[in-house]
């Protein structure tokens, strides 16, 4: 089984609960904690292009920055820059196992990695 990155909020139920699980079943685990270690403008791009799904889903649309930006969520690079920005408005939790990334919302979502 390949190393799984989780991309961890630790304040987050769902984010808890999608360790819990990958812990659960075994995986190896590489958590990073993302508002301590954001990621920069080509980490977003590359995990942006394992995303299964629009580029929309990588934000959190209903915090307060992301609404006073005003930026389109289907524009790559203003989601991008937004995130790199604010990395709190990036969506939560996501595991990505250097292929396929996945919002883990609702964390069971994360199961298709691991049945990979």
């Amino acid at each position: 089984m390949k190393p799984i990155i989780l991309l961890h909020n630790p304040r987050c139920s769902k984010s808890r609960e999608a360790l819990a699980l990958l812990e659960a079943a075994g995986a190896e685990v590489q958590v990073r904690r993302y508002l301590d270690e954001p990621l920069n403008g080509e980490e977003l791009r590359a995990l942006a292009s394992r995303l299964e799904g629009d580029i929309s889903q990588l934000v959190r649309s209903s915090e307060t920055e992301w609404k006073t930006l005003g930026a389109d969520s289907h524009n790559v690079d203003q989601v991008i820059d937004a995130i790199v920005a604010h990395p709190r408005i990036m969506q939560r939790p996501i595991a990505d196992d250097g292929q396929r990334a996945v919002i883990g919302r609702p964390p069971e979502n994360i199961q298709s990695l691991l049945d990979a």
